[in-house]
């Protein structure tokens, strides 16, 4: 199942708004997820230190929009992308996620 990192502060826009709109949305025109696999590795090439992120999980099935499995970078690791919005009513489970000590991403806590 997909997993979305995001920011309190967005998670604050997502509730008033009822869709979920990471930067990543206007930005790429996709929201970049992660696979569970896939999840610390992002976390720490992307997020460092941060301790406000949320870990949101995602049934495929569930939401309207479209999923595709896509290695934008040419490295062999096909990421999970959403093209268009995600609704706050089709995010199964939101989690604090927050780094270990000395500020390293080492476990989902799930």
């Amino acid at each position: 199942m997909p997993k979305e990192l995001i920011s309190r502060v967005t998670m604050g826009r997502t509730t008033y708004l009822r869709n979920v709109c990471p930067d990543s949305l206007a930005k790429n025109g996709f929201i970049h997820c992660s696979s569970k696999k896939q999840v610390i590795s992002t976390a720490n090439r992307r997020f460092g230190d941060r301790q406000d992120l949320l870990l949101l999980t995602i049934n495929p099935k569930n939401i309207e929009a479209k999923v595709i499995y896509e290695d934008l970078k040419g490295k062999g690791e096909k990421h999970p992308h959403i093209y268009g919005k995600l609704l706050l009513g089709e995010v199964e489970s939101i989690a604090e996620f927050r780094p270990g000590k000395g500020g390293r991403f080492e476990r989902l806590g799930l």
